[in-house]
């Protein structure tokens, strides 16, 4: 394993990053201008409702959307490298590497007619010329141990469909680790899994990013898990970041009203409710965003004239942007203590 690792190294650059498809309404931009750094050692959380551009960022980050449905400009580099313009296979020779990436449904992301240890052997013969079978096999076995699967030698054996889906999701980690990449990005990661196995899945994904000095992008829609394993956090709204600080600023002094209004939606152990809160409406399409801030339909703070007009701006200092005209005003609520 990583014995000398530079933690807050930056190992992840994304800059100016657009995402565009086309649609039958014309070309749709899904992310805009997106920028995101993410250091050695740290987890950067990215946060937002469904179809805010979580998944599509990391896809694109990763060198899977392709097609020319898909058009991608802007920059990411990884480890200095610029990734944007790469070839598939000189993708391929960085994904699972430099790069690991794990899925919200881990079952479909494992081929169900080859041995789970087949499979993280095959990862590590693929990124290491010098490795032979057996020597790739005993790599399977030890990762397998690593992440807390019992009996590793006679598991690596068995097949996907002889697995739980905790236990899937275990595997699918220790194939994106097996080559000890510098970046893990993971998609949604524990919310197929019921709440008992996700505190697993979460422990060992902190663990593994300690022992390894792993920069992780985690993606998720819930809160709940933002607070457990982020330190810095970006929340997305309609393809663009709407604040992002520091995990424990985010939740008890927000800034932007749509960060309000997610951690106001998020049940509350401590507190009795008739009804649980809901930010109105939803998120618009592609090819339908409006004027000036894209959250001022929805928002209640909106003032016409100053919300509804022209392009909104990221600002702020670099412990703390926020992306609102009436952010220096407004005194919004967070997490009660």
């Amino acid at each position: 394993m990583a014995d000398h690792v530079d933690l807050g190294q930056k190992v992840l650059e994304v800059t100016d990053l657009c995402i565009d498809f086309k649609t039958a309404h014309g070309w749709s931009r899904v992310v805009d201008h997106l920028d995101l750094v993410l250091r050695r050692g740290e987890t950067l959380g990215l946060v937002g409702e469904s179809g805010s551009g979580k998944t599509v960022t990391s896809l694109a980050i990763m060198g899977l959307l392709t097609g020319p449905k898909v058009r991608i400009t802007g920059s990411v580099r990884l480890e200095g490298r610029e990734l944007i313009g790469l070839s598939n296979r000189e993708m391929n020779d960085l994904r699972g590497k430099t790069i690991g990436m794990i899925f919200q449904e881990p079952r479909r992301s494992l081929n169900p007619a080859f041995t789970v240890g087949d499979q993280i052997a095959e990862v590590v013969r693929r990124h290491k010329a010098d490795v032979g079978r057996k020597e790739s096999w005993s790599r399977a076995v030890e990762m397998l141990d690593l992440v807390g699967i019992p009996d590793s030698e006679k598991r690596a054996h068995e097949y996907p469909h002889q697995f739980s889906g905790g236990m899937c999701q275990r595997v699918m980690l220790a194939m994106a680790v097996a080559c000890e990449p510098v970046v893990l990005i993971a998609d949604e990661p524990t919310t197929a899994l019921d709440v008992t196995v996700q505190a697993q899945v979460l422990d060992l994904l902190t663990e593994l990013q300690e022992r390894m000095g792993l920069g992780v992008l985690f993606i998720t829609h819930d809160l709940g898990v933002v607070a457990q394993t982020c330190d810095r956090v970006a929340v997305l709204y309609g393809g663009q970041v709407m604040e992002s600080t520091v995990a424990e600023k985010l939740f008890y002094e927000p800034e932007h009203p749509y960060t309000e209004g997610l951690l106001a939606s998020t049940p509350d152990a401590q507190v009795r409710a008739e009804r649980l809160f809901a930010i109105p409406g939803t998120v618009p399409a592609a090819w339908n965003w409006p004027s000036g801030c894209r959250f001022h339909p929805r928002c209640g703070y909106a003032a016409a004239g100053q919300c509804d007009e022209g392009t909104v701006p990221l600002e702020g200092s670099d412990h703390h942007l926020v992306r609102c005209v009436r952010s220096d005003v407004l005194r919004l609520e967070g997490i009660k203590e």
